[in-house]
């Protein structure tokens, strides 16, 4: 792929991960890996426009129904999808659908971009997300094949071992932290052919490991704040993201947020 390659816009598509929680910022805003992306490019082009249609819990049918049909009419030189992950993670999931839906979203974005990026989500290593791994496995493996079939980018996030630390992930155990986000953020910009900065996949200097007792109080305090709410929402059909608007609607000229 050609590099300094020159995007004069980006629109973001995709669920809370998108959205950039955990990457808060003092006004109470997330900014997260596609602002940061966002930033990088704009400083290479006057002008350069960004959107991201991106909100938080959404399943990879409300982000076709959504989102799909205002990204394509965009028509910015850069648009990434990421979705389906959250339909993974429901205790029913109709992994067909869940891959014809991603197809369908693939297949309304390709033509109206010049580059479509996709994403092998990042996992966190723990038990909690074992449980779910051969339905991302079976996820990712149909990203690859859609990428394939529309000539879209792929960014394997999930191959790299760095990106499994706990320590780059928030205490929801779901949102990557600030680093986590620069870390995802730096792997788009050269999946795009871009000049990399730095290793996205180097991992963390090695740490000393929680005693059991520190363990478990954490995994109580994660089961009270974290977990508990989030069964609370998927027993009664509630989403977190219910009721909120994309964070950037339109595709206007960047420029970032205060703090940022």
């Amino acid at each position: 792929m050609q590099m300094n390659a020159d995007y004069t816009s980006f629109v973001a598509v995709g669920d809370s991960f998108t959205e950039g929680m955990s990457d808060l910022l003092p006004d109470g805003t997330y900014r997260g890996w596609a602002d940061l992306l966002a930033a990088r490019l704009a400083a290479r082009t006057p002008g350069f426009r960004y959107a991201n249609l991106a909100v938080r819990g959404k399943l990879i049918g409300q982000i076709v129904a959504e989102q799909t049909g205002p990204a394509a009419a965009m028509r910015a030189d850069v648009v990434t999808l990421v979705g389906g992950l959250n339909d993974t993670l429901r205790p029913r999931c109709d992994m067909g659908r869940v891959k014809g839906l991603l197809d369908e979203a693939a297949e309304r974005l390709a033509p109206s971009c010049r580059r479509l990026v996709l994403m092998r989500s990042p996992g966190r290593n723990g038990p909690v997300m074992d449980r779910f791994r051969p339905r991302m496995e079976e996820l990712f493996a149909h990203v690859d094949t859609v990428a394939a079939r529309h000539g879209a980018l792929v960014v394997d996030l999930y191959g790299s071992g760095a990106l499994g630390d706990p320590r780059l992930w928030d205490a929801d155990r779901l949102h990557l932290t600030a680093e986590g986000h620069r870390r995802v953020a730096e792997a788009v910009w050269q999946t795009l052919g871009l000049p990399a900065r730095e290793d996205w996949r180097a991992p963390l200097p090695p740490a000393a490991v929680p005693g059991w007792t520190a363990r478990r109080a954490g995994d109580l305090r994660f089961a009270r704040r974290h977990l508990g709410p989030w069964i609370g929402r998927r027993l009664t059909g509630r989403s977190s993201g219910d009721d909120l608007p994309p964070k950037r609607p339109e595709l206007l000229p960047y420029e970032p947020p205060p703090g940022s």
